[in-house]
Protein backbone atom coordinates (compact mmCIF):
# COMPACT_ATOMS: atom_id res chain seq x y z
CA UNK A 1 0.00 0.00 0.00
CA UNK A 2 1.00 3.21 -0.95
CA UNK A 3 3.12 1.61 -3.79
CA UNK A 4 2.92 4.66 -6.24
CA UNK A 5 5.75 6.76 -3.64
CA UNK A 6 9.26 6.59 -3.86
CA UNK A 7 9.56 4.21 -0.65
CA UNK A 8 6.81 2.19 -1.82
CA UNK A 9 7.69 1.23 -5.58
CA UNK A 10 11.22 0.03 -4.01
CA UNK A 11 9.35 -2.38 -1.41
CA UNK A 12 7.63 -3.53 -4.15
CA UNK A 13 10.96 -3.85 -6.73
CA UNK A 14 12.36 -5.93 -4.00
CA UNK A 15 9.66 -8.22 -3.37
CA UNK A 16 9.18 -8.56 -7.33
CA UNK A 17 12.67 -9.66 -7.49
CA UNK A 18 12.15 -11.56 -4.49
CA UNK A 19 10.12 -14.02 -6.33
CA UNK A 20 6.75 -12.74 -4.41
CA UNK A 21 3.44 -12.30 -6.12
CA UNK A 22 2.61 -8.75 -5.42
CA UNK A 23 -0.63 -7.00 -4.96
CA UNK A 24 -0.47 -3.17 -5.01
CA UNK A 25 -2.90 -1.00 -4.11
CA UNK A 26 -3.76 2.28 -5.34
CA UNK A 27 -6.00 4.92 -4.87
CA UNK A 28 -7.93 6.00 -8.33
CA UNK A 29 -5.85 9.55 -8.75
CA UNK A 30 -2.68 7.70 -7.97
CA UNK A 31 0.05 7.25 -10.97
CA UNK A 32 1.44 3.93 -11.71
CA UNK A 33 4.63 4.94 -13.34
CA UNK A 34 6.81 3.96 -10.54
CA UNK A 35 5.34 0.13 -11.03
CA UNK A 36 6.42 0.23 -15.05
CA UNK A 37 8.09 -2.90 -16.65
CA UNK A 38 7.09 -4.87 -12.69
CA UNK A 39 4.54 -7.52 -12.80
CA UNK A 40 1.70 -7.10 -10.18
CA UNK A 41 -1.44 -6.91 -9.77
CA UNK A 42 -2.95 -3.79 -9.51
CA UNK A 43 -6.25 -2.88 -7.20
CA UNK A 44 -7.74 0.60 -7.28
CA UNK A 45 -9.71 2.14 -4.12
CA UNK A 46 -10.25 4.30 -2.06
CA UNK A 47 -8.84 3.98 1.62
CA UNK A 48 -12.53 4.37 3.05
CA UNK A 49 -13.75 1.46 1.31
CA UNK A 50 -13.36 -1.35 4.07
CA UNK A 51 -14.86 -3.94 1.81
CA UNK A 52 -12.41 -3.34 -0.92
CA UNK A 53 -9.57 -3.15 1.68
CA UNK A 54 -10.83 -6.49 3.20
CA UNK A 55 -10.98 -7.78 -0.39
CA UNK A 56 -7.54 -6.83 -1.54
CA UNK A 57 -5.79 -8.18 1.87
CA UNK A 58 -7.29 -11.42 1.49
CA UNK A 59 -5.09 -14.14 1.25
CA UNK A 60 -2.03 -12.32 1.17
CA UNK A 61 0.93 -12.84 2.89
CA UNK A 62 2.09 -9.40 4.29
CA UNK A 63 0.84 -6.04 4.26
CA UNK A 64 3.88 -3.22 3.26
CA UNK A 65 2.22 0.02 4.51
CA UNK A 66 3.86 2.97 2.93
CA UNK A 67 0.82 5.58 2.59
CA UNK A 68 1.97 8.76 4.43
CA UNK A 69 1.17 12.44 3.83
CA UNK A 70 4.49 14.48 4.58
CA UNK A 71 3.26 18.12 3.52
CA UNK A 72 4.74 19.48 6.59
CA UNK A 73 4.10 22.91 5.43
CA UNK A 74 0.54 23.01 4.51
CA UNK A 75 -1.91 25.48 6.58
CA UNK A 76 -4.83 23.31 6.90
CA UNK A 77 -3.64 19.94 8.68
CA UNK A 78 -6.78 18.79 8.33
CA UNK A 79 -5.53 16.74 4.94
CA UNK A 80 -2.89 15.03 7.16
CA UNK A 81 -4.78 13.69 10.06
CA UNK A 82 -7.11 12.56 7.17
CA UNK A 83 -4.43 10.42 5.17
CA UNK A 84 -1.96 9.65 8.26
CA UNK A 85 -4.51 9.32 11.35
CA UNK A 86 -8.07 8.12 9.82
CA UNK A 87 -7.60 6.26 6.85
CA UNK A 88 -5.25 4.34 8.86
CA UNK A 89 -7.62 3.80 11.43
CA UNK A 90 -9.66 1.87 8.36
CA UNK A 91 -7.01 0.22 7.34
CA UNK A 92 -5.85 -1.42 10.73
CA UNK A 93 -9.53 -2.71 10.72
CA UNK A 94 -9.48 -4.32 7.55
CA UNK A 95 -6.26 -5.85 8.19
CA UNK A 96 -7.57 -7.00 11.54
CA UNK A 97 -10.41 -8.40 9.91
CA UNK A 98 -8.56 -10.18 7.10
CA UNK A 99 -6.56 -12.09 9.90
CA UNK A 100 -3.05 -11.09 8.03
CA UNK A 101 -0.35 -12.71 8.97
CA UNK A 102 2.04 -9.41 8.97
CA UNK A 103 1.21 -5.54 8.65
CA UNK A 104 4.86 -3.95 8.12
CA UNK A 105 4.26 -0.12 8.90
CA UNK A 106 6.15 2.84 7.76
CA UNK A 107 6.66 5.57 10.35
CA UNK A 108 9.15 7.71 10.91
CA UNK A 109 12.77 8.95 12.59
CA UNK A 110 10.28 12.37 13.41
CA UNK A 111 8.31 9.65 16.20
CA UNK A 112 11.95 8.76 18.20
CA UNK A 113 12.67 11.16 21.02
CA UNK A 114 15.91 13.78 21.26
CA UNK A 115 19.01 13.44 23.61
CA UNK A 116 21.32 16.21 24.94
CA UNK A 117 24.03 13.88 24.32
CA UNK A 118 24.91 10.35 22.41
CA UNK A 119 22.43 8.43 20.66
CA UNK A 120 19.05 8.56 20.92
CA UNK A 121 17.23 4.87 20.25
CA UNK A 122 13.78 3.11 19.82
CA UNK A 123 13.71 3.49 23.89
CA UNK A 124 13.98 6.95 23.99
CA UNK A 125 10.61 8.78 25.10
CA UNK A 126 9.16 11.50 22.56
CA UNK A 127 9.11 14.97 24.32
CA UNK A 128 9.24 17.27 21.77
CA UNK A 129 5.81 16.80 19.64
CA UNK A 130 4.60 20.50 20.42
CA UNK A 131 7.42 21.70 18.37
CA UNK A 132 6.88 19.18 15.55
CA UNK A 133 3.72 20.55 14.27
CA UNK A 134 0.61 18.80 13.38
CA UNK A 135 2.74 16.40 10.86
CA UNK A 136 4.79 15.32 13.63
CA UNK A 137 1.58 14.76 15.65
CA UNK A 138 -0.01 12.92 13.11
CA UNK A 139 2.89 10.54 12.83
CA UNK A 140 3.25 10.03 16.55
CA UNK A 141 -0.69 9.23 16.42
CA UNK A 142 -0.43 6.82 13.33
CA UNK A 143 2.30 4.76 14.77
CA UNK A 144 0.29 4.82 18.54
CA UNK A 145 -2.63 3.08 16.84
CA UNK A 146 -0.23 0.31 14.98
CA UNK A 147 1.04 -0.03 18.24
CA UNK A 148 -2.21 -0.75 20.28
CA UNK A 149 -3.67 -2.72 17.59
CA UNK A 150 -0.55 -4.49 17.50
CA UNK A 151 -0.61 -5.21 21.91
CA UNK A 152 -4.67 -4.89 22.27
CA UNK A 153 -6.14 -6.50 18.94
CA UNK A 154 -3.64 -8.95 17.88
CA UNK A 155 -2.61 -7.66 14.56
CA UNK A 156 0.94 -8.96 14.05
CA UNK A 157 2.35 -5.04 13.52
CA UNK A 158 5.90 -4.40 12.98
CA UNK A 159 7.00 -0.53 12.90
CA UNK A 160 9.84 0.88 11.01
CA UNK A 161 11.53 4.45 11.48
CA UNK A 162 12.34 5.10 8.41
CA UNK A 163 15.10 8.15 7.90
CA UNK A 164 15.26 10.62 4.82
CA UNK A 165 15.72 8.31 1.87
CA UNK A 166 17.81 8.77 -1.09
CA UNK A 167 18.81 7.49 -4.14
CA UNK A 168 17.65 6.05 -7.97
CA UNK A 169 14.38 6.65 -9.48
CA UNK A 170 12.87 9.33 -7.53
CA UNK A 171 10.44 10.05 -10.04
CA UNK A 172 8.08 12.87 -8.71
CA UNK A 173 10.43 13.56 -7.32
CA UNK A 174 10.56 14.09 -3.41
CA UNK A 175 10.98 17.57 -1.91
CA UNK A 176 14.61 16.42 -0.60
CA UNK A 177 14.85 14.69 -4.01
CA UNK A 178 14.40 18.23 -5.58
CA UNK A 179 17.38 19.47 -3.47
CA UNK A 180 20.08 16.83 -4.51
CA UNK A 181 19.01 17.13 -7.95
CA UNK A 182 19.33 21.21 -7.89
CA UNK A 183 22.59 20.89 -5.82
CA UNK A 184 24.03 18.34 -8.65
CA UNK A 185 23.11 20.56 -11.04
CA UNK A 186 24.90 24.41 -9.56
CA UNK A 187 21.04 25.68 -8.73
CA UNK A 188 21.65 25.59 -4.64
CA UNK A 189 22.66 28.94 -3.88
CA UNK A 190 23.06 28.09 -0.63
CA UNK A 191 22.88 25.70 2.69
CA UNK A 192 21.93 25.78 6.26
CA UNK A 193 24.48 25.80 8.82
CA UNK A 194 23.04 23.41 11.41
CA UNK A 195 20.70 21.69 9.31
CA UNK A 196 20.87 17.95 9.45
CA UNK A 197 19.07 15.41 8.86
CA UNK A 198 19.10 11.43 9.41
CA UNK A 199 19.36 9.93 6.16
CA UNK A 200 19.51 6.42 4.11
CA UNK A 201 20.03 4.93 1.08
CA UNK A 202 16.41 3.85 -0.72
CA UNK A 203 17.18 0.61 -1.58
CA UNK A 204 18.14 -0.05 2.06
CA UNK A 205 15.15 1.41 3.50
CA UNK A 206 13.03 -1.18 1.14
CA UNK A 207 15.24 -4.27 2.21
CA UNK A 208 14.28 -3.27 5.56
CA UNK A 209 10.80 -3.85 4.89
CA UNK A 210 11.64 -7.61 3.50
CA UNK A 211 13.87 -7.82 6.68
CA UNK A 212 11.38 -7.19 8.92
CA UNK A 213 8.15 -9.45 7.33
CA UNK A 214 10.65 -11.78 8.23
CA UNK A 215 12.79 -11.42 11.49
CA UNK A 216 10.87 -8.35 13.15
CA UNK A 217 9.18 -8.65 16.13
CA UNK A 218 5.51 -8.00 16.79
CA UNK A 219 5.01 -4.86 18.66
CA UNK A 220 8.59 -3.62 18.17
CA UNK A 221 9.78 -0.63 16.69
CA UNK A 222 13.38 -0.15 14.09
CA UNK A 223 15.23 2.43 13.55
CA UNK A 224 15.52 2.21 9.47
CA UNK A 225 18.71 5.07 8.97
CA UNK A 226 21.95 5.00 8.12
CA UNK A 227 23.44 7.89 9.13
CA UNK A 228 23.02 11.30 10.73
CA UNK A 229 23.47 13.74 7.44
CA UNK A 230 24.56 17.66 7.58
CA UNK A 231 22.83 19.42 4.26
CA UNK A 232 25.84 21.11 3.68
CA UNK A 233 27.56 17.68 3.52
CA UNK A 234 24.37 16.59 1.24
CA UNK A 235 24.52 19.22 -0.92
CA UNK A 236 28.67 18.47 -1.71
CA UNK A 237 28.00 15.06 -2.01
CA UNK A 238 25.54 16.11 -4.81
CA UNK A 239 27.60 18.49 -6.45
CA UNK A 240 30.68 16.83 -6.59
CA UNK A 241 28.72 14.22 -8.56
CA UNK A 242 27.33 16.01 -10.44
CA UNK A 243 30.58 17.94 -11.22
CA UNK A 244 29.47 21.42 -10.56
CA UNK A 245 30.75 23.70 -7.52
CA UNK A 246 28.87 23.16 -4.05
CA UNK A 247 27.13 26.21 -2.56
CA UNK A 248 29.47 28.36 -0.54
CA UNK A 249 27.14 30.72 1.32
CA UNK A 250 25.98 28.71 4.68
CA UNK A 251 22.51 30.46 6.15
CA UNK A 252 22.35 30.45 9.77
CA UNK A 253 19.46 28.80 11.87
CA UNK A 254 18.79 32.44 13.19
CA UNK A 255 18.73 33.58 9.89
CA UNK A 256 16.08 31.21 8.86
CA UNK A 257 14.06 31.66 12.02
CA UNK A 258 13.07 34.95 10.17
CA UNK A 259 12.94 33.53 6.97
CA UNK A 260 10.57 31.10 8.39
CA UNK A 261 8.26 33.51 10.20
CA UNK A 262 8.36 35.53 7.08
CA UNK A 263 6.94 32.53 5.49
CA UNK A 264 4.52 31.52 8.25
CA UNK A 265 2.98 35.19 7.92
CA UNK A 266 3.09 35.66 3.92
CA UNK A 267 1.12 31.93 4.03
CA UNK A 268 -2.16 33.43 5.94
CA UNK A 269 -2.26 36.53 4.66
CA UNK A 270 -1.69 35.12 0.99
CA UNK A 271 -3.42 32.39 1.98
CA UNK A 272 -1.26 29.71 0.08
CA UNK A 273 0.98 27.06 0.91
CA UNK A 274 5.20 27.68 1.73
CA UNK A 275 7.36 25.62 2.41
CA UNK A 276 9.79 27.24 4.41
CA UNK A 277 7.69 27.88 7.74
CA UNK A 278 8.85 28.34 11.85
CA UNK A 279 7.97 24.79 11.57
CA UNK A 280 9.99 23.38 8.80
CA UNK A 281 12.86 25.56 10.10
CA UNK A 282 12.76 23.71 13.80
CA UNK A 283 12.54 20.62 11.88
CA UNK A 284 15.79 21.03 10.11
CA UNK A 285 18.04 21.15 13.08
CA UNK A 286 15.88 19.96 16.11
CA UNK A 287 16.48 16.02 15.78
CA UNK A 288 19.41 13.82 17.88
CA UNK A 289 21.06 11.59 15.83
CA UNK A 290 20.12 7.69 16.25
CA UNK A 291 21.35 4.50 17.07
CA UNK A 292 20.10 1.79 14.40
CA UNK A 293 22.26 -0.70 15.88
CA UNK A 294 18.12 -2.71 16.92
CA UNK A 295 17.63 -3.13 13.09
CA UNK A 296 21.22 -4.62 12.32
CA UNK A 297 20.87 -6.96 15.47
CA UNK A 298 17.65 -8.49 15.26
CA UNK A 299 16.53 -7.92 11.43
CA UNK A 300 20.01 -8.46 10.12
CA UNK A 301 20.01 -5.17 8.18
CA UNK A 302 23.49 -3.77 7.55
CA UNK A 303 22.77 -0.68 5.30
CA UNK A 304 25.26 0.99 2.90
CA UNK A 305 26.83 4.33 3.20
CA UNK A 306 24.35 6.81 2.54
CA UNK A 307 26.63 9.15 0.13
CA UNK A 308 26.47 5.83 -2.22
CA UNK A 309 23.25 6.79 -2.32
CA UNK A 310 23.15 10.07 -3.04
CA UNK A 311 25.54 9.68 -5.52
CA UNK A 312 23.13 6.87 -7.63
CA UNK A 313 20.10 9.16 -7.36
CA UNK A 314 22.00 12.42 -8.68
CA UNK A 315 23.15 9.98 -11.46
CA UNK A 316 19.81 8.43 -12.31
CA UNK A 317 18.54 12.34 -12.32
CA UNK A 318 21.03 13.72 -14.70
CA UNK A 319 20.74 10.63 -17.18
CA UNK A 320 17.33 10.65 -17.25
CA UNK A 321 17.16 14.59 -17.80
Amino acid sequence: MGGSGFLGSHVIRQLVERGDTVRVWLRPSSSAAALEGLDTEVVRGGLSDGAALRAAMKGVDAVHYCIVDTRAWLRDPTPLFATNVEALRGVLDAAIEAQVPRFVFCSTVGTIGIVDSGLADEQTPHEWRHLGGPYIETRIQAEDLVLEAARERGLPAVVLNVGTTYGPRDLAPTPHGKLVRSASRGKMAAYVRGAAMEAVGIEDAARAFLLAEERGRVGERYIVSERYLPIRELFEIAADEGGVAPPKVGLTIPVMKVIGAVGTAWSKVARRDTVVTLTSVRLMHLQSALDHGKATRELGWEPGPTEDAVRAGVRWFNNRH
